[in-house]
């Protein structure tokens, strides 16, 4: 039908804006996350865009399941303000004609969703695990900034280089502190590189400098001028952790089931779930009340989604512990939502507001009332 085309063709364009956005958001608040530990030392500058890579798809499924929401609301939200649901129902179709069109454009990125929630997110997560693992196997010199002065994993060196040449295989103006024999040495250089062995040990080779050593609060300190000097580094010993639940395959919980396990796979399982039941519930909820206005609607909107997400992570939370059945996990948050959906298509199938008449006139107070009326 006409409506049917219009409507799919509508929300594809609204999704696509809404995706754009939040992935927008999300990288640039996980980009800043990421440059500031590479500001301070504690991440190398090449590993941000890989390790912002990891987070993008674990935050994926999520993203979706919201913008699936959000593009639904926003859609028959407009339709409502421009009377054009007006006109469909007043050509005889039913807040129900609604929930096959919308279920023709959901059901496509809630397979979608499935697949990254049970597949690709767990995958994401290992793999972000085991590079974050690598950077810490890393010796000293691999994870050193330029300008950022990096101690060493033993503690008794600290590192600092101004910069790199262009092809980043040569360092320029070095400065060493290290402490030996309970002396202070200080080594500064106008260049080094780094050399390694036959037998994989690796040296910082530092070319034209000096090096001072002394004991602490002493006066004499010796000096001594250099051509060439080579200081051996190590490499860190990272104790391997196990895996933790995030990061195991799906197929591996549904063989380990316990508590944590459980929890986890029906996490996972609630993500396309909750997506399907937002959905639906966007329908109804988009119904613009002309007393109370269209914000009323996208602030309940935003206090259902963020109430849904909390219980189910309270609800797996207690899953992991043990306080609830693995038996009867997250689906009682499923089965409240779907009620509350079911709920508010009988409401709109009776020509009632979605929000209790009680809560309309106190949002239309809130709205209606200036400052200066508060004050009085």
């Amino acid at each position: 039908m006409l409506f049917r085309r219009s409507l799919l063709q509508e929300l594809i364009s609204t999704a696509t804006g809404a995706f754009l956005i939040l992935v927008g958001i999300v990288i640039a608040q996980r980009a800043g996350y990421l440059i500031q530990l590479a500001a301070k030392g504690i991440l190398p500058n090449d590993a941000i865009t890989t390790l912002l890579g990891f987070n993008m798809v674990k935050f994926l499924p999520l993203l979706l399941s919201l913008t699936l929401f959000l593009s639904i609301l926003m859609t028959l939200s407009r339709w409502y303000r421009d009377s054009e649901m007006v006109i469909w129902f007043s050509a005889g179709l039913s807040i129900n004609s609604w929930i096959r069109p919308v279920l023709t454009f959901a059901i496509p990125v809630i397979v979608l969703i499935s697949v990254l929630s049970l597949l690709i997110m767990p995958w994401a997560t290992n793999k972000g695990e085991d590079y974050r693992t690598q950077l810490e196997s890393r010796d000293d010199l691999a994870s050193i900034s330029p300008g950022v002065f990096k101690e060493s994993s033993s503690a008794d060196r600290v590192f600092f280089i101004e910069s790199f040449d262009e092809l980043g295989n040569v360092v320029k103006n070095i400065f060493v502190q290290s402490v030996q024999h309970q002396k202070l040495g200080i080594i500064v250089a106008s260049e080094g590189r780094r050399q390694a062995e036959k037998n994989g040990d690796n040296f910082l080779i530092m070319q034209h400098g000096r090096r001072y050593q002394g004991e602490r609060g002493a006066a004499d300190f010796s000096t001594t001028e250099f051509e060439k000097y080579a200081i051996r580094v190590e490499t860190a010993e990272v104790k391997q952790e196990p895996p933790t639940t995030q990061s195991k395959s799906s197929t591996e919980l549904i063989q380990n089931n316990d508590s944590a396990n459980s929890a986890e796979l029906q996490w996972r399982l609630a993500i396309p779930i909750s997506a399907l039941i937002l959905a639906l519930l966007a329908i109804p909820l988009s119904a613009v009340d002309p007393r109370a206005g269209r914000s009323a609607n996208f602030a309940l909107a935003l206090v259902i989604y963020m109430i849904y997400n909390n219980l189910l992570s309270i609800m797996q939370a207690w899953v992991a512990q043990g306080k609830v059945h693995t038996s009867v996990g997250l689906w009682p948050v499923h089965l409240l939502f779907l009620s509350l959906t079911i709920y508010m298509f009988y409401r709109r199938a009776q020509q009632q507001p979605i929000l209790p008449k009680f809560v309309s006139n106190i949002w239309l107070r809130i709205r209606t009332t200036s400052p200066a009326d508060s004050l009085r």
